[in-house]
């Protein structure tokens, strides 16, 4: 199957070609773990999720390697500490765990590695080191700066020069920089904050220089893609890119650079002075389902800004709760033998079409088909949904007597033609989040995502 995607660095839709298809690399900018991942962190979790099953899907599990990391050591980690009391280390353990927790339960897929920047010190300090003996970067007052003039190619990823970069960039104006676009690779550290020896003095990493240190020494001098937010794209991606090609010139680095837009809510930029910025967790403390927020994430084409809204989260629980009336009573051992649905991998292969794809989920007739891309799709791992069926025939069950009640009553009005019990239950019924359907064949009542089995006690 041809993939397809649009490569920020050519700024073209290309035909992907990995450079070894028995090992497809890519390369994800994880988060800065020090407090609850907000919904907008959310979004490249999901978009590359999709993309790693694909290609899982493509060239085989155990020939893709995706690689995620977290960023361990960091100023807004230090201030954290600081002002709670607490550990790094106890701060960093708890965050990363809570990101892996509300990753999961939207659906993502651990990756092959998830390394931490604290694990690779010696690997940025070597890589450092070199970068000084090539003459792309200098010591100066305990810091080590990349300088940006010693490479030719600076600019290209983000389609910049450095004039309009300087011109526009918000740069640390400091005496020891030769050139205002210089970027730290190293700084020192006073004894209250985190430090490792190194030739330039007691000290820790630049941000940039974590990700060029972590994805060479796990995937290579060149690999397939590199992907983040496009808010990512300058100046860490562009910073990324410099260091690395200077460090490794027999590299490419990555072949193919694929950002995702940013994510809204009801239309207007998520911040908190708005009091429309949330977490991951406050929605599934909200009682909103991960697979709701992926659904919501997916209907949106990864280039395009997401609008959060509480009406497509609505529109989306409806949806799923109607996938899972359609796999109910489905053999579930022969739905785990089904392959992802072509026209699925299609959609996904020109240029991660999410939308397309959860369209064709409608058109899928065969119940164990649809159960087997639900899952391919993240939207509910197998375990998940059983445990959904579960819940939807146990209120189906609490529905039961219910349905013959309606049936038995609307029987009754037949004869006597008046109806105005039967319009009493249906509407107590709908008021409870039931979907009430009636035809010649009987009656059936469907708990919607809003069942409230509260409001139908006194109706027997």
């Amino acid at each position: 199957m041809e993939l397809r995607f649009t490569n920020s660095r050519t700024r073209t839709k290309e035909t992907f070609v990995p450079i070894d298809p028995k090992n497809v690399r890519m390369y994800v900018c994880g988060p800065t773990v020090y407090d609850r991942a907000h919904l907008g962190n959310a979004r490249p979790v999901i978009v590359f999720d999709t993309l790693f099953r694909l290609l899982r899907a493509v060239y085989g599990p155990d020939h893709v390697t995706y690689v995620r990391n977290f960023t361990d050591v960091d100023d807004k980690i230090n201030a954290r500490a600081a002002e709670s009391g607490r550990t790094i280390a106890e701060i960093t353990e708890e965050t990363t765990r809570w990101y892996l927790d509300d990753m999961a339960a939207v659906g993502a897929l651990e990756p092959s590695h998830m390394p931490r920047a604290t694990q690779f010190i010696p690997q940025m300090v070597a890589m450092i080191a070199d970068l000084i003996a090539k003459g792309h970067a200098y010591a100066a007052e305990g810091h080590v700066l990349f300088a940006v003039e010693s490479y030719t190619g600076y600019g290209a990823l983000s389609g910049r020069s450095v004039d309009d970069m300087i011109a526009g960039a918000r740069v640390e104006v400091a005496p020891y920089k030769r050139n205002p676009m210089d970027f730290v690779l190293w700084k020192p550290s006073s004894d209250d904050l985190p430090g490792w020896d190194s030739p330039w003095g007691r000290g820790r990493p630049g941000w940039h220089i974590e990700c060029s240190a972590m994805s060479y020494d796990l995937l290579g001098e060149s690999f397939d893609i590199h992907g983040g937010g496009n808010d990512l794209l300058f100046p860490h991606h562009e910073n990324e890119v410099a260091q690395s090609c200077c460090a490794h010139p027999e590299g490419g680095f990555a072949n193919v650079w694929l950002h995702n837009e940013m994510l809204q809510v009801e239309g207007k930029k998520m911040s908190k002075s708005l009091g429309n910025f949330f977490t991951v967790r406050d929605l599934l403390d909200q009682g909103v389902p991960g697979e709701v927020i992926r659904f919501v994430m997916l209907s949106t084409h990864y280039r395009k800004p997401m609008d959060w809204t509480a009406e497509k989260a609505g529109a989306a629980e409806r949806k799923l709760q109607g996938y899972l009336g359609r796999i109910a009573g489905t053999d579930m051992e022969a739905a785990k033998a089904q392959a992802p649905d072509e026209q699925i991998l299609s959609a996904l292969a020109d240029d991660l079409n999410s939308h397309a794809a959860l369209a064709r989920l409608d058109q899928i007739e065969d119940a164990g088909v649809l159960a087997a891309n639900l899952v391919f799709l993240g939207l509910w791992t197998w375990d998940g949904m059983e445990a959904a069926l579960k819940g939807l025939d146990a209120r189906g069950d609490a529905l039961r007597p219910l349905a013959d009640l309606l049936a038995q009553t609307r029987a009754n009005a037949m004869q006597t033609k008046d109806f105005s019990e039967v319009d009493r239950l249906k509407s107590a019924l709908v008021a409870a989040g039931v979907e009430v359907r009636m035809s010649k064949a009987g009656v059936e009542l469907v708990p919607g995502p809003e069942f409230d089995a509260s409001k139908l006690e006194g109706l027997l």
